[in-house]
C-alpha cells in the first residue's frame, strides 16, 4: 500500500477492469484486509458476469433485417430497443452499486434520478417521435398511464412557466411500468417528468439535485410515487419548474 486510501470509485473501476495497473495491487491489498469491501466487490463481479451471460449472446446475434438501419422504421426500432436496454441495465445494476453507499431511501431516490436522466437523454432529442401519445390526446394519455402504473396520475400544466405539454410515453421501470411526460418551450428546450410507483405509501423526501452526463435532475418521493424532473438547463430554472410541478401535484 502506498498510504493513499482506496476510494469507492477505485473499487468500481477495479470491477470494471478500468483501474490503472499501478493502483491495482493497492486495491487488492485493501480487499484482503477489508472483508466487507471484498464481499461487496465479489457481488459486483458476480452480477456483472450474470449480465454478460444473459446478454452477450443477444449482442453478438445478427440484427434482424427488419431492424437494420436504412429505413425510418428500422432506425426508430433500434433507437427504442437501445432505450429499453439502457433503462433495464441501469435498473439492474444501480441497486447493487448503491447498496453499501447510501441508506435504502437515498438509494431508491438516487436510482430514480439516474433512470430519469437516461430516459430524458434518449427521448428528448427525438424530432418525429418524442412521445407515444401527444398532448392532443391528454385525457387518453392520463387514463392509459394511470392504468398501467396502477395509480391515479396527474399531468402538471406548465404553460404559465413557458412550457407546453408535448405528450407522454410508457417506460420500463425497476419495479414495473413508469411514465414520462415531456414539455417544451418556444425555443425548443425540453423538460421531462419521470414518474414511477413504489410500494411504500409513507415515503417522503425533499427535493434533491443530481447531474448525469449533462442532464440536471430534481427528484423526490411523495407517497407511493417517485418523481424526477430532468432537463439540460440551469439548476435555478429547473428548480422553478420542479416547485410548480410539486405544487400542482399537492394542492
Amino acid at each position: 500500500m502506498n498510504g493513499t486510501p482506496v476510494t469507492e470509485s477505485e473499487l468500481q473501476a477495479y470491477v470494471d477492469g478500468c483501474l490503472p495497473v499501478a493502483r491495482r495491487a493497492d486495491v487488492e491489498t485493501h480487499l484482503a484486509q477489508h472483508q466487507d469491501d471484498a464481499q461487496r466487490v465479489d457481488a459486483y463481479c458476480r452480477h456483472t458476469a450474470a449480465l454478460r451471460t444473459a446478454f452477450d449472446p443477444l449482442l453478438a446475434a445478427a440484427v434482424p433485417l427488419r431492424l437494420q438501419p436504412g429505413t425510418r422504421k428500422g432506425t426508430t426500432s433500434l433507437r427504442r430497443l437501445a432505450a429499453v436496454a439502457a433503462l433495464m441495465a441501469i435498473s439492474g445494476i444501480a441497486g447493487w452499486q448503491l447498496h453499501a453507499l447510501v441508506t435504502a431511501e437515498r438509494a431508491q431516490s438516487f436510482h430514480l434520478a439516474k433512470v430519469a436522466a437516461v430516459a430524458h437523454a434518449v427521448y428528448s432529442p427525438e424530432v418525429r417521435h418524442p412521445v407515444e401519445v401527444g398532448a392532443d390526446q391528454e385525457a387518453h394519455l392520463l387514463r392509459w398511464l394511470s392504468k398501467r402504473l396502477g395509480v391515479s396520475l396527474k399531468i402538471p400544466h406548465l404553460a404559465g412557466l413557458g412550457y407546453s405539454l408535448v405528450g407522454g410515453r410508457l417506460l420500463p421501470g425497476e419495479r414495473g411500468p413508469a411514465a414520462q411526460f415531456m414539455y417544451q418551450d418556444i425555443k425548443g428546450q425540453r423538460l421531462t417528468l419521470y414518474v414511477r410507483a413504489g410500494d411504500d405509501s409513507r415515503a417522503q423526501t425533499a427535493f434533491r439535485f443530481a447531474q448525469e452526463n449533462g442532464v440536471s435532475v430534481f427528484y423526490w418521493l411523495d407517497g407511493r410515487l417517485g418523481y424526477a424532473l430532468s432537463g439540460e438547463t440551469g439548476r435555478e430554472e429547473l428548480l422553478r419548474v420542479a416547485d410548480a410541478v410539486y405544487r400542482q401535484l399537492n394542492p
